[in-house]
């Protein structure tokens, strides 16, 4: 029977009893379950407006920040840098933080953001803050990890998102007053807690008191995600609170979506979130906004079987908070803001040729003529990053590859170059090496006689 109104009493009674949350943690779920229960959050499409062309602003219009070094440090020191790092590296087959798997020449994810910042305050004379935050999965390890930059020019702050109890489905009441008391009946409800979790910590007024305006919000592990001076220019210009970055498809696909009134589960369904990312927000309006508890964005269940148990967690995403804010704008940025890093076949093509580091900043490769990334799928026995960097003696050179898909127990040795559309496949419990030195092009391999 689906739960009602009728479930809160009890629901509210067990999370009284559940003295691993604090206060506002208590008050933030059982305020996300009332609404879940109240109102279900169903978004009817069909009254919703499109994004209208003065909304999505065109990156390429807006006004270049000048080579004045002083106009930069005034801009700059207004900034801070917050990244989501409450993901674990469990699909990558690591433990701990997936902000420090190793991305490019030895660097983590968390060395490139570190350098980046601190060349930034070095070049400038700025003092641009990073806060990390952190999950219950994250913070022990984050907080030992970060020790290492002690001796860096960036002042690094952590606060923890909220740690919400999972919901047992068929009787929906939190699974740790029914004995699961371990981390798998918890759960952090989605990146759209970044701003009441801010505030809650006390770093967000601290950062007004010390004259910061904005916040730049992104995913640890999406190495396009750097400071841009021109979009921070642009929302200071123009007093935007709120701006969310997307590709033109992402902009193109929202219209369609909503001129087609199709639902929030259809929505859901497709694969737009891998194109759009958070963006910069006013640190004033977050404060106002969570203090009126006015940030009551469209509430995702999302359901799941743990140790043969159903259970639910509701979510929140921190883009469907656009709407709260005054004069916010969405920016139709280019594809080089979105570099994640979500499986090893994103891992090898940030590895390659393809891309060159440079003062942190991974920049991809002015020889590859195609605007577009190379399609690249790689079979189970690469989906580990251990397995992964077993399987090649160096990365391949890729600049010139369309699409690659490898499959079964194959390796590559050192200076391999691949070429347009590679497909390997080997059989079952054979092993298939491509050589040392090998040029690869247009090829389908299925075996060493096709080498």
């Amino acid at each position: 029977m689906a739960a009602t109104t009728a479930n809160l009493p009890q629901l509210k009674s067990a999370v009284d009893g559940l003295t691993e949350m604090s206060e506002s943690e208590r008050s933030g779920f059982i305020n996300l379950v009332s609404r879940y229960l109240r109102l279900a959050q169903h978004i009817e499409w069909s009254k919703i407006q499109t994004p209208t062309d003065e909304i999505v602003v065109p990156y390429e219009k807006m006004a270049s920040v000048s080579e004045d070094v002083s106009e930069t440090k005034n801009l700059l020191d207004k900034l801070v840098v917050l990244k989501l790092n409450g993901g674990l590296g469990t699909t990558m087959g690591c433990t701990g933080p997936k902000s420090v798997i190793e991305v490019r020449d030895g660097l983590t994810f968390l060395d490139l953001i570190v350098i980046q910042i601190e060349n930034l305050n070095n070049k400038y004379g700025c003092k641009v803050p990073l806060v990390l935050m952190n999950s219950f999965n994250t913070h022990d390890d984050t907080q030992k990890i970060v020790e290492k930059y002690t001796n860096s020019n960036v002042d690094i702050h952590t606060f923890n998102q909220s740690k919400y109890p999972r919901v047992v489905a068929d009787e929906f009441v939190p699974w740790p007053s029914k004995g699961k008391t371990d981390k798998d009946g918890w759960y952090p409800p989605g990146h759209g807690d970044v701003f009441p979790s801010l505030m809650n910590s006390g770093k967000l007024d601290a950062f007004l008191s010390q004259g910061k305006e904005y916040v730049f919000v992104a995913n640890s592990d999406n190495l396009g995600a750097i400071v841009d001076l021109t979009i921070l220019k642009h929302l200071i210009q123009n007093k935007n609170e709120y701006c969310m970055e997307a590709k033109f498809s992402f902009w193109r696909l929202l219209r369609f979506l909503m001129n087609m009134s199709m639902n929030s589960n259809q929505l859901r369904s497709s694969r737009y979130s891998t194109q759009k990312t958070y963006g910069l927000t006013f640190l004033k309006a977050i404060k106002k906004l969570v203090e009126a508890d006015a940030l009551k964005m469209e509430i995702i269940p999302n359901p799941k079987e743990v140790d043969g148990v159903k259970v639910l967690q509701l979510e929140t995403a921190a883009g469907a908070a656009i709407r709260f804010f005054d004069n916010a704008i969405g920016v139709n940025v280019p594809r080089s803001r979105f570099l994640p890093v979500k499986a090893t076949s994103d891992l090898l093509l940030v590895q390659s040729d393809l891309y060159t580091l440079v003062d942190g900043f991974v920049t991809r490769n002015s020889a590859r003529t195609n605007p577009s990334n190379p399609s690249i799928e790689l079979g189970p026995e690469f989906k580990k990053v251990s397995n992964f960097l077993s399987r090649f003696k160096s990365i391949p050179s890729i600049v010139e590859l369309d699409s690659l898909k490898v499959s079964g127990d194959v390796s590559f040795g050192s200076s391999v170059v691949v070429k347009g559309k590679v497909t390997v496949t080997e059989k079952s419990g054979v092993k298939l090496e491509i050589p040392d030195g090998a040029m690869v092009e247009n090829k389908d391999i299925n075996g060493p006689e096709d080498l």
